[in-house]
C-alpha cells in the first residue's frame, strides 16, 4: 500500500497513533527526562488544504474530533494541541508525531526524527525549528533508530513506516526486536495500516517470541474484507508501560464507535 502521509494527514488512523503515542510518552517521561527516536517523521507540520484537501480523509478525521461532544481525556488532549497550532480556530493545519512529542517532552529530553526525503527533511527542520531538544537528521530510520538506541537509556521509538516498500514490515519487526534486545527497557511502538487479517497476522507472527510483553490496539472502522482499503489500524506496544490497555481501550473505542461503520470496533489484547 501506497501512504504518502501529506494525502493522510489528520485521518482517523493519524488520530490513533497520535493520541496513543502523547499518553506515551507522558507515561514514559514520568521517571524522568525521554529520549523518543523516530524511523519516519514525516513533515512535522501539515496544511490539509493542500494534498489532504483532495483525500478529504482529513474531513472525516481530525475535523470531526474538534467538533465532537463528549470526547474522552486522551481525545481531548490530542485535540488541544490542534488547536495549539490553529490560533485562529478551525483545523487547517495538523501537528504529525516530531511537533507533538517534541511539544510534549520535559527538560531534558531528546526527539530524535530520522527523513530520507530531502524537501520533506526541510520541511521538519523547519517545523522543529526553535524547539531545544528536538533534531531531524537525514537518513534510513530502521538504521539510524538502532544505531541511536544503543547510545540512549530505555527509550521510546516510534516506528511508522509508509509501507510503499515491500519489506516495511520485514524491517519494522526487525527494528523492534534489535532494540529491545539490546535495551529489554526500551518501549516500542509500531503503527501499522489494518487492511487484511492475514497480512496483519503475518507480521505479529514475526514478533511473537521475540519481544517481551506486547500490546496490540486496534481501531477497526469496517470489516476487514477488502484488502484493497485501509480498513482500520493499530498500534503495537512493545513493552507498554502501567496503564496502556486502558488508554487503548480509550482511545480506539472512541475513534471506532465515533467515526467507524457498521461491524467497526475496537480490539485491544496482549501477547
Amino acid at each position: 500500500m501506497n501512504y504518502r502521509h501529506s494525502f493522510h494527514a489528520g485521518n482517523f488512523a493519524d488520530l490513533v497513533k497520535h493520541a496513543l503515542v502523547l499518553w506515551l510518552v507522558q507515561a514514559r517521561q514520568a521517571g524522568g527526562a525521554l529520549t523518543v527516536l523516530d524511523t519516519h517523521a514525516g513533515a512535522g507540520l501539515y496544511d490539509l488544504s493542500g494534498d489532504a484537501a483532495r483525500s478529504r480523509e482529513a474531513e472525516a478525521g481530525v475535523a470531526r474530533l474538534m467538533t465532537a461532544q463528549g470526547r474522552p481525556p486522551l481525545l481531548d488532549a490530542l485535540a488541544a494541541r490542534v488547536a495549539a497550532v490553529n490560533p485562529d480556530g478551525g483545523a487547517r493545519y495538523y501537528p504529525g508525531s516530531p511537533l507533538l512529542i517534541a511539544d510534549a517532552l520535559k527538560p531534558g529530553g531528546l526527539y530524535l526524527g530520522f527523513e530520507l526525503n530531502p524537501p520533506v527533511l526541510a520541511l521538519l527542520e523547519q517545523a522543529l525549528s526553535g524547539r531545544s531538544g528536538a533534531q531531524a537528521q537525514e537518513g534510513d530510520g530502521y538504521d539510524g533508530v538502532i544505531a541511536a538506541a544503543a547510545r540512549a537509556q530505555a527509550p521510546l521509538i516510534l516506528i511508522d513506516p509508509p509501507f510503499e516498500k515491500p519489506d516495511d514490515y520485514i524491517r519494522s519487526a526487525r527494528t523492534a526486536v534489535a532494540v529491545v534486545r539490546r535495551d529489554p527497557a526500551a518501549t516500542v511502538a509500531i503503527w501499522t495500516p489494518l487492511k487484511d487479517l492475514e497480512t496483519f497476522d503475518a507480521f505479529i507472527r514475526r514478533l511473537q517470541g521475540q519481544v517481551g510483553p506486547t500490546l496490540v490496539a486496534e481501531a477497526r472502522l469496517r470489516p476487514l474484507t477488502n484488502p484493497m482499503k485501509m480498513n482500520g489500524c493499530a498500534l503495537i506496544v512493545v513493552n507498554p508501560p502501567a496503564g496502556a490497555e486502558v488508554a487503548a481501550q480509550e482511545v480506539c473505542g472512541w475513534v471506532a464507535g465515533a467515526l467507524g461503520e457498521a461491524g467497526g470496533r475496537a480490539e485491544v489484547w496482549t501477547f
